[in-house]
């Protein structure tokens, strides 16, 4: 170390710190997941198995920082004004999903079923929009806001297929445990499996891996690129995607993504960008 270099801070606080952010960044992803009715502190802490103490002081401060409000009346707390500003500066990231809409739409007309769109972030996949069809029996495992490994689940597989053989080994090597805590039968060999399969025919089938009988179908949705950075995937129940209906929905999401890819190009030179 020169001279000039300041000293690094001690070890232990800069985990203490990471911690804290780390749990208070919890917190707002617990509230957002759960939506505007909001949780109880007492629930908060459960559900992040926080002790009752750490669980007043993060939502307390993040209350304090308009990051979080307290409603007297119900007792609960809900995302405040700055978590939606934040999420308005952010909002430009999500040109896709305004693309996509009127086709994820189009698409729970057509099938009947529920449409779903996902995002690319890291390891994981993140539900932005659930559309439903008017069929009487509706997929709703997702719902906007949840997150999933890659690889569990037909939108964030499909993802996978569209990645090199040693990105997915990296993939599934760093969600291995949470796979196997959370999603038993998606192991390693079972992803692969769909991976060659999805290659082959252009779309992912999901064939009931997460709960028996919930079956889905999907496709990447590729940036400019050709990168994958988002997924189209429909889910139904087993009954209602057999090989013929299950081939045709899996062309109508390749030719939806392809249509998704062209208006993403369209408004990117109408931008100038």
């Amino acid at each position: 170390m020169t001279l000039d270099t300041p000293p690094l801070p001690p070890r232990n606080i800069e985990v203490a710190g990471a911690q804290t952010l780390r749990r208070g960044l919890s917190v707002l992803r617990l509230l957002t997941r759960i939506g505007p009715g909001g949780l109880r502190m007492g629930e908060i802490g459960r559900r992040l198995e926080l002790n009752k103490a750490t669980a007043i002081r993060l939502t307390r401060t993040l209350v304090d920082e308009g990051f979080v409000l307290h409603d007297r009346t119900s007792g609960c707390y809900r995302l405040g004004p700055e978590a939606f500003a934040v999420g308005l500066a952010a909002e430009p990231s999500y040109e896709l999903q305004r693309l996509s809409a009127p086709i994820l739409r189009g698409l729970a007309l057509e099938s009947g079923d529920t449409v779903f769109f996902t995002v690319l972030h890291g390891y994981e996949s993140i539900c932005l929009s659930r559309h439903e069809g008017d069929f009487p029996i509706r997929n709703q495992l997702i719902k906007p806001g949840d997150r999933w490994p890659l690889g569990v689940g037909a939108g964030a597989c499909a993802i996978l297929t569209a990645l090199s053989d040693i990105e997915v080994v990296d993939v599934l090597s760093r969600n291995a445990a949470l796979r196997a805590e959370r999603f038993a039968r998606c192991t390693d060999d079972a992803i692969w499996q769909l991976i060659r399969e999805a290659r082959d025919k252009g779309y992912c089938t999901q064939p009931g891996l997460v709960i028996e009988g919930s079956w889905a179908v999907g496709v990447p949705v590729f940036d400019a690129n050709n990168r994958p950075v988002a997924s189209i995937s429909i889910g139904a129940i087993e009954s209602r995607l057999g090989t013929a209906r299950g081939a045709a929905l899996g062309n109508r999401l390749m030719q939806a993504s392809r249509e998704l890819t062209a208006l993403q190009a369209e408004a990117a030179r109408a931008s100038g960008a």
